[in-house]
């Protein structure tokens, strides 16, 4: 209230009309003062601009006065009525609001480190009388920030309950708050998939380790920067297996390697036994066990190096965490190893005949009119054409067919052979009757 008075005095001290007045006296005596010359009175050259700023900025107001001659200009916040300046003076306890003017004609309000209490119209007075005023509006906006206590941390749930996601921000306007995954990757949310969740909740109903991922809440309303937090959901299920090949076979000698999948969360401790229940250690000669992680999910495999007799049988593959423990079995079996045969196969080019001398006329060696054979030497094998079974065939060229004898070539000494033949059988006989006649 005292402010209010203070610029009332100020103004009502102030030179009211530098111009001509007009008198006019009415036959009752009483005199009216006419019309006021316009044109000696302060006009504004132009409206204020409203001004927008993010919070912490300075804000500048402008008022252009013309024509200000002896008037006062004043700067008042509206829904306070606080004068903040009176001409070259300011009068506000706010360190942060200045005066500057130019050429006795703009005057300018300055707000340092704007805060959002500054938002509101400003109004530039000059005390004429009426009194004469341009007002302009203050926003101060302010960028998005999220409300820790308000939003949800990382989580950790057991599979096919229900989880809530929440997310409170604040800032002006009002902030626009979405939900999605960092890994870019569809949310299965009621029962479709969708990149984006809108709202400060994000409600999922009987979660699965699909949805088990880090998502970002995103808040944003058009004043820059837009700001992010993430929030990790972490879904616990019991251990779950899986085996491409549940039977291997392998020969003697040779490396095999057996494989096996498996997913669990919290991350599952997985080992390889044998049939009898040994657990096999990696890194010895004969076996090698590796397992690879990939979030939730896990590769095992395990390399068996020259397979012998006795690793014939059933691999177990063990998964086990604290909600439980699932095995699988791999039977090994023996198989035939691979033979390797080398097959040639030959054709004679031409027939060769054994070394010796044979009479002319007879291909196989025996003589011509009294069918005798030169010498026993002569004789080996019978007498046939000897083929090489040893070298390699080259493929016979298409070639006139052989020269076949005609028939009854030789047939004479056939005929002697078969005779000298059966002679012999029949003095053998003889000599074997009267033998046992003896």
């Amino acid at each position: 209230m005292p402010s209010a008075l203070l610029v009332l005095v100020v103004l009502a001290v102030s030179p009211l009309v530098h111009g001509r007045h007009v008198r006019n006296t009415e036959s009752n005596g009483i005199s009216v003062l006419g019309e006021f010359n316009h044109e000696a009175f302060p006009r504004f050259a132009e409206p204020i601009p409203n001004v927008t700023v993010t919070v912490g900025r300075d804000a500048l107001l402008a008022c252009v006065v013309d024509n200000l001659r002896a008037f006062k200009v004043a700067w008042v916040r509206v829904d306070t009525q606080t004068i903040l300046s009176i001409h070259h003076n300011v009068i506000t306890q706010n360190p942060r609001i200045s005066l500057s003017y130019n050429d006795h004609r703009s005057w300018f309000l300055h707000i340092r480190n704007v805060q959002e209490a500054d938002r509101g119209w400003y109004m530039c007075q000059v005390n004429t009388d009426p009194m004469r005023s341009r007002q302009g509006y203050l926003q101060v906006v302010v960028p998005p920030s999220i409300v820790d206590r308000e939003t949800s941390s990382d989580m950790v749930v057991l599979e096919s309950t229900n989880v809530s996601l929440t997310c409170k921000a604040t800032g002006y306007p009002e902030p626009y708050v979405m939900w999605r995954r960092e890994d870019g990757e569809d949310i299965r949310y009621n029962g479709e998939n969708v990149n984006v969740v809108d709202g400060e909740i994000l409600f999922i109903t009987k979660v699965s380790r699909l949805h088990m991922a880090v998502y970002l809440c995103i808040a944003s309303n058009g004043v820059p920067p837009s700001i992010s937090k993430r929030v990790q959901l972490k879904v616990q299920f019991p251990p779950m297996l899986s085996i491409p090949n549940q039977l291997e076979g392998a020969y003697i000698g040779q490396d095999v390697t057996l494989e096996c999948r498996t997913e669990a969360f919290p991350t599952s401790i997985n080992y390889w036994t044998t049939e009898r229940g040994d657990m096999i250690i990696s890194g010895s000669d004969k076996y090698e066990a590796v397992s690879m992680d990939n979030g939730y999910k896990k590769y095992m495999m395990l390399k068996i190096r020259r397979v012998n007799k006795s690793d014939f049988g059933s691999y177990k593959c063990v998964a086990k965490n604290s909600l439980g423990e699932t095995d699988g079995v791999i039977k090994l079996e023996e198989i035939p190893a691979p033979t390797t045969l080398r097959t040639t196969t030959q054709f004679p080019s031409s027939p060769t005949k054994k070394k010796g001398k044979t009479r002319a006329g007879d291909r196989f060696g025996r003589g011509g009119a009294n069918n005798r054979v030169d010498s026993s030497s002569d004789f080996d094998d019978a007498g046939l054409p000897e083929y090489d079974y040893d070298g390699e065939y080259t493929l016979p060229s298409n070639g006139p067919p052989p020269i076949q004898e005609p028939p009854g070539a030789f047939s004479g000494a056939a005929s002697s052979e078969k005779f000298n033949w059966c002679i012999g059988i029949v003095f053998a006989m003889t000599w074997i009757f009267s033998t046992s006649l003896r």
